[in-house]
């Protein structure tokens, strides 16, 4: 059975957890708002009211509204949310901005990045570019120096044409671009982007709706063609912006080389490098990354254990019941392969419910969602799925403030999760009322079990036992 430490400053954490009202507001996705560049309307979304701005400039696609659906992505902006105010948008021709007939111009581009600037009246922000997005924020930087404060370049690289093998013939080029427009929308063209998930069913899945949201496959052909004479080594010596230059050894989508020289081509830039993860830069390990663009930007950095992102999430931890026993009557052996068995099913469900696998508890998982119905869904499959190999797993959720420690969470609400956990029985899945509260108006059903005193929580709890 799992156990949780009930940390002495509980009754302070509890008092932070009457004001769930407020959280949801810290923690609400952000709207989506449009600005006037030209003919075009250019879509972008604002997170948080630090002092500084930050601009994140994308890469070849991006659709600022279905990202949140991509792990990592919402805690990668609400971080850096903790000291600015963050904005993030789709280029022309992409995502929920004006869609093309003729593929904008490098130029073009960086005009939508001044676009919004003036619509959200900021007259100096920290650019950071991803990928396609370092050439586009070394060019604004250059173009308007009065107007970026720091440039930080993330999985860049200074001629996209350095992507391609060297000597490829005309009709090789179009064989290649023939290729990507038959399998646009299958995830085949981000699985480098994102290797790690590559072989996740749900993960790709996901990757392959961005696809086909963040554009046509039309419109894909022509930005290849048109990023192939992209070519920024001219300009980088007269970069006078501070410059920061983040690049994983690992990145399968640009290789590392390509991210040395183009930190070596910027006077003065300062250059870091991660031994491990993925081109997207809201994957891997987000904290570090963050806490990097935020000493370079502010000087500073948020003490870990002192500063932690606090975010409003639902809570689950699953249990399965009796695992002792079963330990013993099946041997290490049986056992060890029922319950890895058990850890790829629950991943998969997790996933598939757009949760955050937290960590494997043994014999159980623990898990964080960032709605409260699809928390409760993922219980009821958990259970089922468990119960069909024969595993009987309880489970327990409770929504309120986490508490992000790099890749694991505490708080109130993972010890208050643990305890309605503790209280259910076997195929059970029991949640307590603010859950039932936020999730009033679904068609999830709940049968009350009566009221609770849990251990180390103050006060009597109200739990319900959840149903489809």
């Amino acid at each position: 059975m799992t156990s949780v430490d009930v940390r002495p400053d509980l009754e302070d954490s509890w008092k932070r957890e009457q004001t769930v009202g407020a959280a949801m507001t810290e923690v609400a996705l952000p709207e989506t708002q449009y600005a006037q560049s030209g003919d075009f309307n250019i879509a972008y979304q604002v997170m948080g009211d630090g002092p500084t701005d930050i601009i994140l400039v994308p890469g070849i696609i991006s659709h600022i509204d279905f990202q949140h659906e991509l792990p990592g992505y919402t805690r990668f902006l609400r971080r850096l949310a903790k000291f600015s105010r963050v904005v993030t948008f789709d280029k022309r021709g992409q995502g929920l901005s004006d869609r093309l007939a003729d593929v904008p111009s490098l130029e073009e581009r960086i005009d939508d990045v001044r676009t919004i600037m003036d619509a959200i009246n900021s007259k100096r922000a920290a650019l950071v570019g991803f990928s396609e997005g370092a050439s586009m924020s070394v060019l604004f930087a250059t173009t308007y120096p009065e107007r970026v404060s720091h440039l930080v370049l993330f999985g860049g690289l200074a001629r996209i044409s350095d992507l391609l093998p060297p000597n490829l013939t005309p009709s090789e080029v179009q064989e290649r671009l023939a290729y990507v427009v038959k399998s646009w929308g299958n995830g085949d063209f981000l699985k480098r982007v994102f290797a790690s998930d590559a072989g996740n069913p749900e993960i790709l899945a996901r990757i392959a709706k961005f696809e086909k949201l963040g554009s046509s496959p039309g419109a894909l052909k022509s930005y290849i063609l048109s990023n192939r004479r992209i070519d920024i080594d001219p300009i980088l010596p007269v970069v006078r912006t501070p410059t920061l230059v983040l690049h994983r050894t690992t990145d399968a989508q640009v290789p590392v080389t390509l991210g040395r020289k183009l930190a070596a081509g910027i006077p003065g830039a300062k250059y870091i490098e991660y031994p491990s993860g993925d081109h997207a830069f809201w994957t891997g390990d987000i904290e570090r990354v963050t806490g990097d663009i935020e000493e370079f930007i502010t000087g500073q950095r948020a003490s870990e254990g002192i500063d932690l992102e606090r975010i409003l999430a639902t809570v689950l931890f699953t249990d399965i019941v009796g695992s002792t026993n079963l330990a013993l009557q099946l041997g290490d052996h049986r056992w060890r392969d029922l319950l890895d068995n058990h850890d790829d099913r629950s991943g998969r469900i997790v996933s598939k419910h757009r949760g955050t696998l937290v960590k494997s508890t043994g014999d159980g998982v623990l898990a964080t969602f960032d709605g409260p119905g699809r928390a409760v869904r993922c219980a009821l499959a958990l259970s089922e799925e468990s119960k069909s190999i024969g595993l009987p797993v309880r489970a327990g959720l409770h929504c309120g403030e986490v508490e992000i420690r790099g890749n694991d969470i505490g708080g109130i609400a993972v010890h208050a999760a643990a305890r309605v956990m503790s209280q259910s029985g076997s195929n059970e899945v029991f949640v307590s009322r603010v859950v039932t509260d936020l999730v009033a108006g679904t068609d999830l059903k709940f049968s009350e079990r009566g009221s609770y005193e849990l251990k180390g929580l103050p006060g009597k709890w109200d739990l319900f036992a959840a149903s489809k």
